[in-house]
């Protein structure tokens, strides 16, 4: 690829609107503009009181006030009804206990060592210490010596602060208090304003707060909430207003839930604290940003431009916040934010899997969770979508279960007495604007991509399949494991043969850009989405490897019978190519006979069965390693698992075609062992 087009597609990647302000960024940091405007100096408790008058900040009443326009914290009679005693003790009192021994909770997963009172600026999985002193515009990024950024930043988003909180509520009991106001001193004890990495992203401020703004309220009946810490988190939000009104265009240059999250908490400052001289006008921006960007983000279908189900989750969670706040202050939001809400939602209804809570692990997924309100996995998409159906619809989607927690505390218990009016699952969902297309049987669903990219992919994934049966995800995407890793496995999961679809000649559907960047964007084509007598069929195809020799194109239907799903990939015109269709299945006891392989699946006696012609070789990995690494899979961030993976593997000379029968043995009718 020659410097032009990479420049063509540098540019297109970034995004046309966004190329002004990454142009004006990359201008202030240059010059140091960003840096002056950035100085300490325009932190400190000097700066501060010029702002605000520092016996408001520390006064009792004042919070007291302010916390009559917050989320009402549940009693623990209703925290006790949503969630059980084991679940409750496994969910917060454990994970919360053991923060206080030393481990961390890490990307809702694994904890990971930090000590008592946690050491913030130290990547607990490599054991290094990030550096304290310095501009963050000078030290706030990845890559050698230290890596993966985000390793540090977590403990920094003070999300424990929702478990402690919980905790607190729950059981009346003061060392949970005493905790969550521990953690707050020590991290602002650690990170003077713009001089550790912690000052380095403003959506990781913004979360930070979010987290500190809640734990304070429940625990605001606490003594350990004295008047001088409540000065100190008032100065905090301060800081953190200042910060994001001054570079925020960092976060709206990247047209993501970066400038989401920095408008939220933008917009709750000016709203909570009308204290500060510009509250209003920081109020005001944030409302703005908040509009712009969820019109801008959130496509007309509902689906969402980072090509991700987590990154859906946050921006939902980002809207629910909002939006909750501005109804227990009665300043309604414009009527786009929860339009686009309501889009969003039903979307995420269709793509969440009815037994199970979960949903496909497709796209980014980097263990943000903003609002971890529930006693359900990290991996449990249904607190979020309750919480959103009923703000947006009025109604539960779901029936009472563990999920409602994080309704309880956003609306309080009227949420919980919202009529049931769930979702309506058709045999069949197309969200045209993002490519996604959902085929329903009785107990099962299918989703795939077909999707011409107009906002910067992030996986080159095309026409990838993720199938369910009865809760379990049968065929199923890699994840993302790590942002910044060593080679293999950085690129690995964002490969081609990491997702269910077909390679050709070793080369992945787009070319690999600088970090997170692609270019030569996949254009696909969706040719059929219709009923047929037996079902329904999806037919689609990309020209990801268009610019290979002879021009490949590959093209693939789906038809669903029943539970049964035949997918049938033709790859053509002509030429002599090196073909690999990967299927990556769940981890279960998976048996060969022949071209079949068999598993018990939520007690079905399931089936893939694989034709093909005859000079493709069919292998099964799991957990292999080298170069070119193959059957892993990433649920949590920063944790990979061995995974199976069929592959149908060989020289051909094209046009060929190669099919796929999957589903239960008792519905899978005899299919002909011919060439596919």
């Amino acid at each position: 690829m020659n410097a032009f087009s990479r420049l063509f597609w540098t540019a297109r990647a970034v995004g046309w609107d966004n190329l002004p302000r990454r142009v004006l960024q990359a201008w202030r940091i240059r010059s140091g503009l960003l840096r002056k405007r950035l100085d300490p100096a325009h932190f400190s408790d000097e700066a501060f009181a010029a702002e605000c008058d520092p016996h408001l900040a520390a006064s009792v009443e004042n919070w007291r006030q302010k916390a009559t326009r917050f989320f009402k914290v549940p009693s623990p009679q209703a925290l006790a009804a949503v969630a059980d005693d084991d679940a409750w003790e496994q969910s917060v009192h454990r994970i919360s206990q053991a923060a206080l021994d030393g481990q961390y909770l890490m990307f809702g997963c694994n904890t990971a060592p930090l000590g008592w009172p946690p050491d913030f600026n130290r990547d607990p999985i490599h054991n290094i210490q990030w550096p304290v002193g310095e501009h963050w515009t000078r030290t706030a990024h990845s890559g050698p010596p230290r890596d993966d950024i985000k390793l540090v930043w977590e403990a920094s988003r003070l999300s424990l602060a929702y478990y402690f909180a919980r905790a607190y509520a729950r059981s009346r009991q003061e060392c949970w208090a005493v905790a969550l106001w521990q953690m707050v001193d020590a991290w602002i004890e650690q990170n003077t304003p713009q001089l550790t990495v912690a000052w380095g992203c403003g959506q990781e401020m913004s979360f930070r707060l979010m987290a500190a703004l809640f734990g304070a309220f429940a625990t605001l009946d606490s003594p350990a909430a004295t008047p001088q810490r409540l000065e100190r988190l008032t100065r905090l939000a301060w800081q953190t207003g200042r910060h994001i009104s001054i570079n925020i265009n960092q976060a709206r240059m990247q047209g993501n839930n970066h400038a989401i999250s920095e408008a939220a908490a933008l917009w709750t400052i000016g709203l909570l604290f009308g204290e500060f001289n510009q509250a209003d006008l920081w109020r005001q921006r944030g409302a703005e940003v908040i509009e712009a960007e969820v019109l801008r983000q959130i496509y007309d279908d509902g689906s969402y431009v980072q090509h991700s189900l987590n990154y859906h989750r946050v921006m939902t969670d980002d809207l629910l916040w909002v939006l909750a706040l501005a109804r227990i202050n009665n300043q309604p939001l414009p009527p786009a934010v929860a339009d686009r809400l309501k889009c969003a939602t039903q979307w995420l209804a269709q793509m969440v899997d009815p037994v199970s809570g979960h949903a496909p692990n497709y796209g980014p997924n980097d263990g943000a969770q903003v609002l971890p309100l529930s006693t359900c996995d990290y991996t449990d998409y249904r607190p979020a979508l309750q919480a959103a159906w009923v703000l947006t619809q009025g109604r539960r989607a779901l029936p009472p279960g563990p999920w409602d927690e994080k309704s309880l505390w956003l609306m309080g218990g009227d949420a919980l007495a919202a009529p049931l009016e769930p979702p309506a699952r058709e045999s069949a969902f197309a969200a045209r604007d993002g490519g996604y297309y959902v085929l329903r049987g009785r107990d099962s669903w299918a989703m795939t991509r077909c999707h011409s990219y107009r906002h910067r992919p992030n996986q080159a994934d095309m026409l990838h399949v993720d199938l369910w049966h009865k809760g379990v995800n049968v065929l199923r995407d890699a994840g993302s494991y790590l942002y910044y890793s060593p080679p293999p496995w950085q690129h690995y999961f964002l490969s081609t043969a990491a997702h269910n679809t077909v390679e050709i000649d070793g080369q992945d559907q787009m070319v690999k850009g600088p970090r997170f960047l692609w270019f030569n964007w996949t254009a696909s084509h969706l040719e059929q989405f219709e009923a047929t007598p037996e079902g329904f069929r999806c037919i689609g195809s990309h020209e990801g490897y268009r610019r290979l020799k002879d021009g490949i194109i590959h093209r693939r239907a789906i038809e669903r019978r029943g539970d049964v799903y035949e997918i049938i990939d033709e790859i053509g015109p002509a030429g002599a190519h090196e073909v690999a269709l990967h299927w990556r299945l769940a981890p279960l006891e998976w048996r060969r006979h022949g071209n079949e392989w068999r598993a018990d699946v939520a007690g079905d006696d399931y089936r893939v069965q694989i034709f093909m012609p005859p000079d493709m070789a069919l292998d099964s990995v799991c957990g292999e390693e080298g170069p070119r690494p193959q059957g892993w899979e990433s649920c949590y961030y920063t944790q990979r698992t061995p995974a199976p993976t069929l592959t149908v593997r060989g020289r051909v000379e094209l046009p060929i075609c190669v099919r796929t029968i999957v589903g239960p043995q008792g519905q899978i009718q005899t299919m002909p062992q011919e060439e596919g």
